[in-house]
């Protein structure tokens, strides 16, 4: 029976980074099996392991498929799990798992739209998350207010926000209406609000922000909003590639899933494409 070392298993589970877990183990906060563990211990299927006391569903990284969902989040909906307020979260139109659980890709506000991700891999969305990594994220920005080629240059040069220094990557026109405008920013960073807060620096206003890309990633144009669909192996791949995970092994479990999902979502999909292409012409 294949095992794998401690601090990986539980940076997979979504727990935090592969640094943050050896830290948590060697606080004495994991215990396997019934004993306290120790750096380097390794675990395999079967295995009861607990984070302070709390009891943990585990599989072998071999016996678990990746699995990653794009979504189209709509206006109105909290990026968590629970909202206090009883607001709804991006999570209750999410498929259910079976010992499991879905790990977002980092966040949207509550007024933005567009692309969220969603995997059961934690490492896989650690490092799509980290700065390291550097990857990109593509947003389509309505903005009200005149984006002169100088706050052109300065949204691409750099802009000392109230938590450092942050720029575009690039800052490309897209047309619009009266002081109205779209625009299309590419960065690669995920700060708290940062692509409004960029615009609000230079005494304009987002009146709307729809992020259309995550990596390797792009927002289908058919993909309503509040719908989600499943990516297939290649897709998943070509994501982890990004940053530096290795594709996992076949199963057997992608094709199925990808018909199922066909039969369930594709073809509602597809007879309002038309209607949804209109509502999201700026893009």
């Amino acid at each position: 029976m294949t095992d794998e070392k401690l601090h990986k298993a539980l940076a997979r589970l979504g727990l935090g980074s592969r640094r943050q877990m050896e830290e948590v183990i060697r606080e004495g906060r994991v215990s396997v099996n019934g004993q306290i563990a120790s750096i380097g211990d390794r675990v395999k299927t079967g295995d009861e392991i607990r984070v302070d006391g709390r009891l943990l569903r585990y599989s072998a990284e071999q016996e678990k498929r990746r699995r990653v969902l794009m979504y189209y989040k709509p206006e109105g909906e909290i990026c968590s799990a629970h909202d206090p307020e009883g607001r709804p979260t991006v999570f209750e139109r999410l498929p259910p798992l079976t010992n499991d659980r879905w790990v977002m890709v980092g966040r949207l506000d509550i007024n933005s739209t567009g692309l969220l991700l969603f995997t059961n891999d934690g490492e896989l969305a650690h490092r799509l998350m980290h700065p390291s990594n550097q990857i990109e994220r593509e947003y389509a920005v309505r903005v009200l207010g005149e984006v002169t080629p100088d706050i052109a240059r300065h949204l691409t040069t750099g802009v000392e926000l109230d938590d450092g220094m942050a720029q575009f990557d690039s800052l490309v026109e897209k047309g619009g209406d009266g002081i109205n405008k779209w625009y299309q920013v590419q960065l690669k960073e995920g700060r708290n609000r940062e692509v409004r807060r960029l615009f609000e620096s230079q005494g304009l206003k987002v009146s709307r922000l729809l992020r259309i890309r995550y990596g390797t990633v792009s927002l289908p144009r058919e993909l309503r909003t509040g719908r989600y669909v499943e990516l297939d192996r290649s897709e998943i791949d070509r994501l982890a590639n990004l940053v530096g995970l290795r594709p996992r092994q076949g199963t057997g479990l992608y094709g199925i899933a990808k018909r199922r999902q066909e039969r369930q979502q594709q073809k509602p999909l597809k007879a309002r494409r038309s209607n949804h292409l209109r509502r999201n012409k700026p893009r």
